[in-house]
């Protein structure tokens, strides 16, 4: 199945074809429009005037990857953290997968070893995981079993959360409209959550004072009723002193 996630036919086209360019994309979508993310690995194929290949970009030194990530325009917000990342990502896949960026999921045999194999390359955390499984399951077919299990919530069929609904510019603005909608959510809960935590560090400040308040009275109270017994043993000691 031919992907849409760039909305760019050649871009499109490689990630469709080349597994690794697939990847690099999934790596780069991150803190930018994933337009942008899912472009740039045919970007940089342009600028490295050879095919994206896991072992050459492995074999490359890496000031020269993040040079060509980092000519205007940018592949990236963070050009060096990612040419980084994706050279990473090459020694990985060259190491573990013989250089064969399907490998990591062509033969899986079940979506728990699937989940696994993803979350181990480089910038991939749980929640990036769980989409490309889902994005592996709902647009290339590959679906072992529990696949749709350990990528839930972005296996749900029918719904528009990320990469994994990307079809066409229609969907791709559904998914836009989720993505705007969750942020504007997490942003009202924000000052509640605030509110809570302000409130719970006042109670805490205030129990800690009350706390050295009694400490305080304890200590004077054990003061003044000392002070009697300390005169009288004095006393006691006085009197009982043997005369000169």
């Amino acid at each position: 199945m031919a992907l849409h996630l760039s909305q760019d036919p050649e871009a499109d086209a490689l990630l469709s074809d080349n597994p690794f360019a697939l990847l690099v994309g999934m790596v780069l979508d991150q803190q930018v429009p994933l337009e942008w993310a899912f472009a740039s690995p045919k970007e940089l194929e342009r600028r490295l005037g050879a095919p994206l290949d896991a072992g050459r970009i492995a074999r490359m030194d890496p000031q020269d990857l993040a040079a060509a990530f980092s000519a205007k325009p940018a592949l990236h917000r963070y050009p060096g953290s990612m040419a980084a990342r994706v050279h990473e990502l090459a020694a990985l896949v060259t190491d573990e997968y013989r250089g064969r960026a399907e490998g990591v999921w062509a033969d899986a045999p079940s979506g728990a070893e699937l989940f696994k194999r993803v979350k181990q390359l480089p910038g991939f955390g749980d929640q990036k995981a769980k989409i490309f499984v889902a994005l592996l399951g709902k647009q290339l077919g590959v679906q072992p079993t529990g696949w749709e299990a350990v990528s839930a919530p972005f296996s749900d069929p029918g719904s528009f959360r990320s990469v994994a609904d990307i079809t066409d510019t229609d969907t791709l603005g559904k998914v836009r409209a989720f993505k705007q909608e969750l942020k504007a959510a997490h942003k009202a809960a924000a000052p509640s959550a605030q509110a809570a935590k302000g409130a719970q560090a006042a109670k805490g400040a205030q129990t800690a004072k009350g706390a050295q308040t009694a400490k305080r009275t304890k200590a004077a109270e054990t003061k003044v009723t000392s002070a009697p017994r300390a005169a009288a043993r004095s006393a006691g000691r006085t009197k009982a002193a043997p005369a000169r």
